[in-house]
């Protein structure tokens, strides 16, 4: 079970690092260093911490997971300090500028987000040359930069680097929808479907954040590379992985002029098309952009991790589980849906998010809406039936299975550890080293993040009657307790696989029936039920980050407090400049901004907020066995449970269910092009790297990840400028729009499927 071991869920060898080939030297920084410019009475403060505290523990006194100890360090300095210029400084700008470079480009077909491990290779230096050229002072330099104020900054940054999902709202509302919130609305939104998920966050500590098992993979890149910067560690020859990260952004910000500017065949290269392109069978199974992709191959960083992250810092297990899903559903169930016609398949593209009417002509929505932009029965029954592709009403119901199958999975696999750490979590003589240390520093009141609760929670009841959401409070009340039944749960599957499943559409199906006909009412509820959940476990995940690498739990509050408000406003500001200078944002005269998030978003609010789940997946409907997979999903562990108990050694211990369900329930706005090539990176680095070159994989593996994101998203953003101040673009045959940009005979126009 994976309270005694992280071994139990997936092979060491297969995780992050070895322990016989991964040594970490530690050296513990005194309070001695700042001697000669701290105040008499701080000194005397730091003295008696660092008598009172436990500094050293017993070396045989460890995690007993072996790839934490492998990383994680089994001492603390309580004596370092926090609360620095440098730390507020860097943490303040680098929060602004990640949720910037994301938020730009989350509108791009290729949603590339920069990774938080960025800001750790780039505040670093920075904080060494502060450390150098600012005088000596308690709160401007006190001395050498640590690694408490690095993991600080970094942790600002990461409650920025994802972006604001009310930002759909506020998208689609004002280029589909015709409504503009305006920036009170806009701000509120954001702000309150985020901090509500802060307030949930300190409440599943003692579940998610003390328990040794609760591992939060993620967190141990991180470490790993902390480690490197402030203990000295040297594991291998070669260069340096400052050195390296150098080398690989420069490069990777060389190469990406080629498929970002120059030569953009290069990001979907479908050239298996070129064999016949007339074949129309030929284009729709082997097409990159809107086909199944089988034989295309991609030469962009960007559409590998654009939808699943980097397959760098993802264990093997979790890769296999995901490709092999992928690989059954969307080149196996999905072909033989379409060409044996099931739901009139072959009316309709095979691969889109585009809505449709039953004559396979684009969906115009405002034939069917009043000016309130509430549906309008007689207008339907005139104009309708809405209808979409055989695949995007497959990915519903993987869609629907994920989310039961979360439920019996959890319950079989991991309920007797929920009852266990919840005991636990009640006796103080049962922790484990990092639980002790962290007794040394003050913990944070339940009240305060209550209070944090209570405050977003009453804010948002103004943000749904000032505004023209027609979300009823008894929606806003159930979007909550919807968000608190999935997040245990949940979070368990993220912290051992660094994969979360999602609650869109469970929370999307549930308003579509109480509250039929009211598109941006659906959206604004399934933003409250999961966004406020998912800001939970990231900010959980963050906690896991400070409670290994002892930081005061009070310093991570007020850290993730401001990173979360300055992440919102930038989120919205950014959002506003693009849709007010991007001429045709959103549609594909307008790539690479074809937002193919938003525009997938829009489809859900049309699907299950204005014409409803009732006319959608009713008994009437031809997509109503859908609804059968949600019986599915919550009987089909059962039995590969049984199984892994009766062979423990073999590998259908490794299978995760609700992880292949919630990660091809992607798809779309992710094609298959981004699955595909996304696992046979993974392949390369997680398997072929890891294994038969362990000594670069341990050193170089994160850097190189974190160093690929970064020189793309810089690069990217410089293009933008060019192509905005210039409008010129290289007029050949290796480049194009978004219609003919794989060479394949499918249009990009054609396949939309939607009229805004």
């Amino acid at each position: 079970m994976v309270a005694t071991s992280i071994a139990s869920t997936e092979k060491k060898e297969d995780f992050l690092s070895s322990g016989n080939n991964y040594v970490v030297t530690e050296t513990v920084i005194t309070s001695d260093k700042m001697d000669e410019y701290l105040p008499e009475k701080e000194k005397q403060y730091l003295d008696d911490v660092e008598k009172s505290s436990t500094k050293h523990m017993d070396d045989e006194e460890d995690s007993p997971i072996e790839e934490v100890r492998a990383v994680v360090s089994n001492t603390d300095d309580p004596s370092l300090p926090v609360y620095t210029f440098r730390m507020w400084s860097l943490g303040i700008i680098f929060a602004a500028l990640l949720s910037f470079v994301n938020q730009f480009f989350f509108y791009r077909q290729n949603a590339l987000s920069l990774s938080p491990l960025v800001v750790q290779l780039l505040t670093f230096p920075l904080g060494k040359i502060m450390e150098k050229v600012i005088p000596k002072s308690p709160f401007f330099n006190p001395g050498p930069f640590n690694m408490k104020e690095h993991v600080l900054i970094t942790v600002m940054a990461n409650c920025s680097y994802v972006t604001a999902y009310a930002v759909d709202i506020v998208t689609i509302q004002r280029l589909f929808y015709g409504q503009n919130l305006g920036w009170g609305g806009g701000i509120l939104l954001v702000w309150t479907t985020q901090f509500i998920g802060y307030g949930m966050a300190g409440v599943l500590r003692p579940f998610l954040v003390y328990p040794s098992a609760m591992v939060w993979p993620a967190n141990l890149a991180n470490i790993s590379l902390f480690q490197t910067f402030h203990n000295n560690e040297n594991t291998w020859t070669g260069p340096s992985r400052m050195r390296w990260f150098l080398y690989c952004f420069v490069g990777m910000f060389v190469y990406y002029w080629l498929p970002g500017y120059f030569f953009q065949i290069l990001t979907f290269f479908s050239w298996a098309c070129w064999i016949k392109p007339s074949n129309l069978v030929l284009s729709q199974v082997t097409g990159t952009l809107n086909g199944l992709g089988i034989l295309g191959v991609s030469f962009d960083w960007a559409t590998i991790t654009s939808y699943l992250g980097s397959p760098l810092v993802v264990p093997l297990f979790a890769i296999m589980n995901i490709g092999i899903g992928f690989v059954i559903i969307a080149w196996i169930v999905v072909p033989l849906l379409y060409y044996t016609n099931v739901w009139d398949a072959k009316t309709y593209p095979i691969i889109t998010s585009g809505l449709f009417n039953a004559k396979g002509e684009p969906w115009d929505n405002s034939l069917v809406l009043t000016p309130e932009k509430i549906l309008d029965p007689e207008l339907y029954a005139q104009h309708g039936p809405l209808r979409m592709s055989t695949f995007f009403a497959f990915t519903y119901g993987i869609g629907f299975a994920g989310v039961t199958s979360i439920l019996t999975h959890t319950f079989l696999y991991h309920g007797k550890d929920i009852i266990r750490q919840y005991k636990n979590s009640r006796q103080k003589n049962n922790e484990d080293i990092h639980h002790k240390l962290m007794r040394a520093y003050p913990e944070v009141p339940h009240w305060w993040y209550i209070a944090i609760f209570l405050i977003a929670f009453g804010v948002s009841f103004a943000v749904i009657y000032r505004w023209p959401i027609y979300l009823p409070w008894w929606g806003l009340i159930l979007a909550i307790i919807i968000s608190i039944i999935f997040v245990l749960p949940i979070g368990i599957i993220q912290a051992v696989t660094n994969q979360q499943p999602g609650l869109n559409v469970i929370t999307e199906f549930i308003i579509g029936y109480a509250r039929p006909g009211h598109p941006i009412a659906n959206v604004v509820f399934k933003t409250y039920g999961y966004i406020s959940m998912y800001q939970a476990l990231v900010f959980v995940g963050d906690l896991k980050l400070g409670h290994y690498t002892k930081i005061p739990p009070k310093a991570m509050f007020f850290v993730q407090l401001l990173g979360t408000a300055i992440a919102g406003f930038v989120n919205l500001a950014t959002a506003t400049w693009l849709m007010d200078t991007v001429k045709d944002i959103c549609t594909p005269a307008a790539y690479p901004f074809t937002c193919p998030s938003a525009r997938t978003f829009y489809s859900a609010s049309v699907i299950w907020g204005a014409i409803g789940p009732e006319r959608m997946f009713g008994p009437e409907s031809p997509y109503n066995s859908m609804l059968w997979m949600f019986l599915v999903g919550l009987l089909i562990p059962i039995p590969f449970w049984f199984l892994s108990k009766r062979y423990p050694n073999s590998w259908i211990k490794y299978i995760h269910l609700p992880l292949i369900f919630s990660a091809t329930g992607m798809m779309p706005p992710a094609v298959p092009l981004n699955f595909s090539m996304w696992f046979a990176a993974g392949i390369v680095f997680m398997w072929y790297v890891h294994k038969y070159h362990r000594d670069w994989w341990t050193k170089y593996n994160y850097i190189t990840s974190a160093a690929f994101d970064s020189g793309v998203a810089i690069c990217g953003i410089i293009i933008f400028g060019v192509v905005s101040g210039t409008n010129w673009q290289a007029d050949w045959w290796g480049n194009g729009d978004a219609e003919s940009l794989d060479h394949c005979p499918l249009s990009a126009a054609n396949y939309s499927g939607i009229v805004p």
